[in-house]
């Protein structure tokens, strides 16, 4: 194998590992491999450069065609916690303004798998304290329980923090008392204007027992939404801007979708969350690096009061190369402008979508745990979700056709032909879907794909699968095809169906509409099988046709 070969082998390898091949992770392979590679490095990083700009740019589902690719999970993390410690309590605290997402299973998964391991608790928290800009779905809250229990990831204990305003409101007087936070009365430009020059506010130096007042007029309503907010005081100095002096509560009149108009003044999620995990006795905090930040806010009230802050855990940011960055504001839009059908469209990453297309839940544990905890960004494709769901259902997905767009076939001169094919080629003892095909005044009417019709020209030769093969003499709004004895396996394969039902297959961003064996009228729903040359599917209802939901090839 030459330098270039070594090269494009674990580039193809660290692709299909992580999403996108990463140049230093694919030198530091290369020169290990090959050490001479060293001598010339300008040369070498140029040609590395080169064979990952190529290798990124094939399509993902193209990979595993390639015998060079040895499709590997990333290393698997242990999911124990240093110390090995007893009794943890985690927590995932999400906030349901839309169902999970693959992202937020994650945060199920991971928070769960480590309680366990570890004999502890495992806490759900709906941080539902926004009831305008993250306006809580009140259907979600009901999914997200759902979710859960079908990733095996049960909660012990189950919160709602908008149902528990009051315990904010105490803690928030507590620090007022102290000094430690204080009503300010600038506008958000005005604030952001002397905390960018490391100036104080005209309202920092208020009395305690002043603020004490202004803060109880707050919550009787006497200011405007946005004319006052309530400050933690920290270092207005502090070489980060996003510490400096930051908001723990502000006005706001909407109603609350839980609680209703109960409340005006309202926790930010740095505050909120910051006293539920001391309330709740959370022992670890495992979460993405994006709420460092949070973290950092948060441990000034935990200084002031005197409390120990949890352990913390992060890992990196990981992106989907299918969706990209699709936030629940924008699936949110993409629905209500038609572009999505519903919160489990099969195109958006959401658990209920992921369901709805077939993918096990016990799929997307592995795929969630294989990421392991690491502060390390990486980019994977939906590929590597499905690589570990072609797993499980293949053994049990039985087989059968589905013929998008059938397009009318006359066979002239076929004999009478029983046909038996199993459900599973790998476990006949599950028995076969059987036909005979009786000719009509020596004809023999079936159905084959509109996609398979338009390549086919006069005179070519074709093996109708598993039944016999024939020659097409003409085409037109069908096609005419006359009956051949002998039993050539080296020409084109196509399906075809005698009798049929209606069918329609649910794709991302679309369907496909034609039939479907009879024989599966007899599955059930919520079953998944897989059609032959379109992959695995999942039976969502039965009326007039059978509607199946498209999972993966």
């Amino acid at each position: 194998m030459n330098l270039q070969e070594i090269i494009r082998k674990h580039a193809l390898s660290n692709r299909v590992q992580y999403g996108k091949a990463n140049g230093k992770a694919v030198l530091g392979k290369v020169l290990a491999e090959f050490p001479d590679a060293k001598n010339d490095m300008k040369d070498l990083i140029a040609e590395v450069k080169s064979i990952i700009k190529e290798v990124n740019s094939i399509p993902f589902e193209e990979l595993r065609g390639l015998e060079i690719v040895k499709t590997k999970p990333h290393k698997k993390s242990e999911m124990a916690l240093s110390g090995n410690p007893s009794g943890v309590r985690t927590r995932f605290a999400p906030n349901p303004n839309g169902p999970a997402t693959i992202g937020s299973g994650r945060g199920i998964v991971v928070n769960a798998e480590l309680a366990r391991k570890h004999k502890g608790k495992f806490i759900i928290r709906f941080d539902d304290t926004d009831p305008k800009t993250k306006k809580p779905l009140p259907k979600a809250y009901d999914w997200y329980l759902e979710d859960c229990e079908w990733l095996d990831s049960k909660p012990d204990e189950v919160y709602y923090a908008s149902e528990r305003i009051e315990k904010y409101y105490e803690f928030a007087e507590k620090l007022i008392g102290m000094g430690k936070a204080y009503v300010c009365f600038c506008s958000r430009e005005e604030f952001k204007k002397l905390k960018d020059m490391k100036n104080e506010c005209p309202h920092r130096g208020t009395p305690a027992k002043e603020n004490l007042k202004l803060w109880k007029e707050m919550l009787d309503g006497k200011y405007k939404d946005g004319e006052s907010v309530l400050r933690i005081k920290t270092d207005i100095k502090h070489k980060d801007p996003a510490l400096r002096d930051w908001v723990a509560f502000r006005i706001i009149r909407e109603e609350h979708p839980r609680v209703g108009k109960k409340h005006i003044v309202w926790p930010m999620l740095d505050f909120e969350s910051a006293v539920e995990d001391h309330i709740l006795s959370v022992t670890h905090i495992v979460r993405g690096k994006d709420l460092m930040d949070s973290e950092r806010r948060q441990r000034f009230i935990y200084e002031y009061l005197g409390w120990d802050y949890p352990v913390t855990l992060h890992w990196g940011r990981v992106k989907v190369e299918e969706f990209g960055r699709l936030s629940t504001s924008e699936i949110r839009k993409g629905i209500e402008d038609g572009k999505y059908t519903g919160w489990d469209d099969p195109a958006l990453p959401t658990l209920r979508a992921l369901r709805r297309r077939g993918i096990s839940p016990e799929a997307i544990r592995k795929f969630i745990l294989a990421l392991g905890i690491n502060e390390n960004d990486i980019s994977i494709s939906m590929e590597n979700l499905f690589a570990e769901n072609r797993k499980i259902i293949d053994p049990k997905a039985n087989r059968y056709f589905f013929i998008p767009e059938p397009v009318k076939m006359i066979v002239r001169g076929a004999p009478e032909a029983k046909v038996k094919m199993p459900l599973h080629p790998s476990f006949k003892e599950r028995g076969y879907r059987e036909y005979v095909l009786k000719p009509d005044k020596g004809l023999i009417s079936l159905s084959i794909p509109e996609e398979d019709a338009k390549n086919l020209e006069q005179e070519d030769e074709i093996r109708l699968m598993n039944l016999f093969n024939v020659r097409i003499q003409k085409k037109g709004k069908g096609i005419i095809a006359d009956y051949l004895p002998q039993k050539n396996l080296n020409v084109p394969k196509i399906q075809w169906l005698k009798n049929s039902i209606p069918a329609e297959i649910l794709l991302p961003g679309g369907s496909l509409k034609g039939i479907c064996e009879t024989s599966c009228k007899d599955i059930q729903v919520n079953k998944v099988v897989q059609f032959e040359r379109i992959g695995f599917c999942r039976l969502e209802n039965k009326n007039d046709r059978l509607v199946f939901c498209f999972g993966h090839r």
